[in-house]
């Protein structure tokens, strides 16, 4: 079967070793933004591993999945003359998931970090099998996966056994969002289901890509937040008058930590020309005043914020920090083969070994989550202060338009975050160090690195709430304040905050269900098209987030 026609403009090209995917090129070819092409040398090597365990069959030479059991049953031999019902008895008998599917953005994601491993030549799959693969994410297809039932040991022996399963016809794909027979569906895209090859039912499902695919998007989606939560801290800084000093680079030279550096000079450039923030004076002011009998001046002005102010260079660097870590090790896993055995092909040697333990997925997915549900705690604290009428300096009581007492403004809203970081912290446990032996104790100990990708999955998408939350809290400040009509413009970050909300969400004049905007402005934070809108909109600023 041919490869589709390549446009190398919107194309991710798989090809020579060590050329990985990014975590972008993940999520395009998820979400259908871009295509997926192969490399001729991706084939090449795959041939020639491929024809290396040929003749290794051929030999008659005990190959683990390819001529023995599986498991704890790789003590019985198998004839290869029955290889491809190994293969397929194989993907049946993990085909055990339960819960509900991966949405099929996911699914597709778990496609293309399998493709990405098998397309480096070491896993003794046929090209066509490559091709195949590739034609069925250009063709638009995702595999119905259910959520549960791995524990990131051997990889995702489960949910990539549904996706194999799907590959040969036998299990579901969507269609119109709902699931359909595979079958039907290949047949309707003209792509006839895979039979499987003596190795390749073993290739498609054991390694780490299940966690790596969710992992990868988790990345994307966790930057977006990250960038975002700067807009939102230099906004709500300006909501309350804040003072810009504690952004100054200088900290991060007393304190050389690279995010905190990143941060500061983020937030500084995003302040620069806000005249609604203190500005930054390198001497303090003197002491103008006569001091009374006390020796005491009462009720002055605060020399400093509070520390969701203050500290926003320390909290969003060190965010920056985990999730580049995060990024890093999950880009390296794209570029990983991670099934057993690998076939050298060039150094005729085959390796029985343990590439698909996921631990360092498992391991960067927790650290991922933690960061990313600080930056919920954050948020929900800019919240509570905001919406405080002792606190926020003058804004009604919950930023209500009119009628207090008749209308309760963001009072709901405001519990909602509360109630949303309450989840967060009830499901913060980690995942990666709860091994549970399993398969007759011959995977004595596991990762659990997809639950691991689901919880950072599921932390980013409540964040991504709270911070909606908060995007619509400041949205209503911002014009609370210009109504005030006695202070100056507000800044660029301010600007884009507010046209991103009020694109989803109109200023609460009075109180309305907003259940729906919370969400369509969740989405916008973590989507392709809302960062869009956003950058376009600090374009028009002359400011950006290139730092982050």
């Amino acid at each position: 079967m041919s490869a589709p026609e390549v446009n190398f403009h919107n194309t991710a090209v798989l090809g020579e070793r060590g050329l990985p995917l990014t975590l972008g090129d993940v999520e395009a070819i998820a979400v259908g933004t871009k295509r997926l092409a192969l490399a001729s040398a991706a084939k090449d090597a795959a041939s020639q591993s491929d024809a290396f365990l040929q003749r290794l069959i051929a030999e008659n030479r005990i190959i683990y999945g390819v001529t023995t059991g599986y498991g704890p049953l790789a003590d019985n031999q198998v004839d290869a003359e029955r290889g491809s019902e190994l293969q397929k008895r194989l993907v049946y008998h993990l085909s055990s998931g339960v819960g509900e599917p991966f949405a099929p953005y996911e699914a597709r994601a778990i496609v293309v970090a399998r493709l990405s491993t098998l397309a480096r030549g070491l896993s003794a799959v046929r090209p066509e099998l490559l091709e195949w693969m590739a034609n069925c994410l250009n063709a638009g297809l995702a595999p119905v996966i259910p959520e549960k039932g791995t524990v990131g040991a051997s990889g995702d022996l489960t949910p990539l056994a549904h996706m194999a399963l799907a590959f040969m016809g036998e299990g579901e794909f969507f269609e119109s969002g709902k699931p359909a027979s595979s079958k039907d569906v290949l047949e309707r895209a003209g792509l006839p289901p895979i039979t499987l090859g003596h190795k390749e039912g073993i290739a498609l499902v054991n390694g780490t890509s299940a966690m790596t695919g969710i992992a990868a998007l988790n990345g994307v989606r966790a930057r977006r937040l990250l960038r975002f939560a700067a807009l939102l801290s230099v906004t709500y800084a300006e909501v309350l008058g804040g003072h810009r000093a504690a952004w100054h680079p200088a900290s991060a030279v007393a304190r050389p930590q690279p995010g905190q550096k990143r941060a500061a000079q983020v937030l500084w450039q995003l302040s620069e020309g806000c005249e609604r923030l203190i500005p930054f004076e390198p001497i303090p002011p003197k002491i103008e005043a006569q001091f009374g009998e006390d020796g005491v001046l009462h009720d002055q002005l605060m020399p400093q914020d509070a520390y969701s102010i203050r500290c926003a260079p320390q909290l969003l660097g060190a965010v920056d920090d985990m999730l580049l870590h995060h990024d890093g090790v999950v880009e390296a896993e794209l570029s990983s083969v991670t099934d057993n055995p690998i076939v050298f092909a060039e150094e005729e040697m085959l390796l029985h070994g343990g590439n698909f333990f996921g631990q360092h997925v498992a391991f960067a997915s927790d650290s991922l989550a933690n960061a990313v549900a600080m930056l919920g705690v954050w948020g929900e604290r800019q919240i509570a202060r905001v919406t405080d009428v002792n606190l926020n300096k003058g804004l009604p009581p919950f930023l209500q338009g009119n009628a207090t007492g008749l209308n309760s403004g963001f009072m709901g809203a405001q519990v909602t975050a509360s109630a949303l970081v309450a989840e967060i912290r009830a499901k913060s446990a980690p995942a990666s160090i709860q091994s549970v032996p399993t398969n007759g104790n011959n995977q004595d100990v596991v990762t659990m690195g997809t639950i691991a990708a689901r919880r950072a999955r599921d932390v980013v998408k409540d964040v991504s709430r709270i911070l909606a939350i908060e995007a619509m809290c400041l949205a209503q400040a911002i014009e609370l304040r210009e109504a005030e009509g006695n202070g100056p413009s507000f800044g660029a970050a301010a600007k884009a905050v507010h046209g991103l909300v009020r694109e989803q969400s109109a200023f609460l004049d009075e109180d309305r269900p907003l259940s729906t905007e919370i969400e369509r402005v969740a989405d916008c934070l973590t989507n392709q098209k809302g960062e869009r809108i956003l950058n376009l909109r600090l374009r028009e600023g002359t400011v950006s987030l290139a730092e982050f």
